[in-house]
C-alpha cells in the first residue's frame, strides 16, 4: 500500500485541482452570463424541451468573444456572446444554435464532466509518473516525451466525449423534427467563422475531431437510424 501512496496522492491532488477550477469557472460564468431570451429561438428551445420531456431547456450567453458552446460542470448550457452576434447577423440560422444547444446537452447527459473529472485526475498521476520514469532514461527528451505522450491521451478522450455529443444531438434533433441538417450545415460554416487552424495540427493532437470525420459520423448515424 505504501509503495502506491504516491500514486494516489497525485490522483488526489488532480481532482482537488479539478474541483477548484470548476468552481472558478462557475463562478466567472455566473458574473459573465445572462439568461437566453429570443422570440426566434423559442421555438427551437421548445422543441427541444419536448423531445426531451422536460418543461425548458434553459441556456445561457456567456459574454465572450470566441464562437463556441459551453456545457458547465453544473450542468447549465452556454453560448458565447460571440456565437449570439453570428446568429444576429444572420449568419447562423435558429436552428443550426438549436443544434449546438443539443451538442451541449449531449455532453451533460452522457456525464462528461464527471468523466473528465477522473480522466484529468489520471492524467495528471500519468504525466508525473512518466516523466519521472522517461527523464531517468532519456534525461534530456524525457520531460518532452512524457508531456507528449499525456496530450495525446487527453485529446482522444476529448475527441471521443465530442463524438458522443454529437450523436446524442443528432438523436435528439431528430427526433425533435429537426434532422441532422443544421447539424451538418452548421459544422460547414464553423470552420470560416472561428478561422480554424486546426489542419496545421496533428489530428492525434487536437482536442475535437476534424469537420470532415464528425460530418461523416452523423450521416452515418442518420442513415442507420432513417434520420
Amino acid at each position: 500500500m505504501i509503495r502506491f501512496l504516491p500514486l494516489l496522492l497525485l490522483i488526489v491532488y488532480g481532482l482537488v485541482l479539478w474541483h477548484f477550477s470548476a468552481r472558478a469557472l462557475a463562478r466567472q460564468l455566473d458574473q459573465n452570463s445572462r439568461r437566453l431570451r429570443d422570440t426566434r429561438l423559442q421555438p427551437v428551445l421548445d422543441r427541444l424541451a419536448v423531445a426531451l420531456n422536460l418543461p425548458e431547456v434553459p441556456v445561457y450567453v456567456y459574454q465572450v468573444e470566441p464562437i463556441n458552446g459551453l456545457a458547465a460542470p453544473d450542468g447549465r448550457i452556454f453560448l458565447t456572446e460571440g456565437f449570439m452576434e453570428q446568429y444576429r447577423a444572420g449568419k447562423i440560422t435558429p436552428e443550426e444554435i438549436g443544434s449546438v444547444i443539443a451538442h451541449e446537452i449531449g455532453h451533460v447527459a452522457r456525464g462528461h464532466a464527471r468523466r473528465r473529472m477522473i480522466d484529468f485526475s489520471g492524467q495528471n498521476a500519468l504525466r508525473i509518473v512518466l516523466m519521472t520514469v522517461l527523464g531517468r532514461f532519456l534525461p534530456f527528451i524525457g520531460i518532452w516525451l512524457a508531456n507528449l505522450l499525456t496530450t495525446a491521451l487527453a485529446a482522444r478522450l476529448s475527441q471521443r466525449d465530442e463524438f458522443e455529443a454529437d450523436e446524442f444531438a443528432s438523436a435528439l434533433l431528430i427526433k425533435a423534427g429537426f434532422g441532422v441538417g443544421p447539424q451538418i450545415s452548421l459544422f460547414r460554416k464553423l470552420d470560416a467563422l472561428t478561422q480554424n487552424r486546426a489542419g496545421e495540427i496533428p489530428a492525434w493532437l487536437l482536442t475535437h475531431p476534424k469537420t470532415p470525420r464528425r460530418i461523416a459520423a452523423i450521416e452515418a448515424n442518420a442513415t442507420r437510424w432513417g434520420g
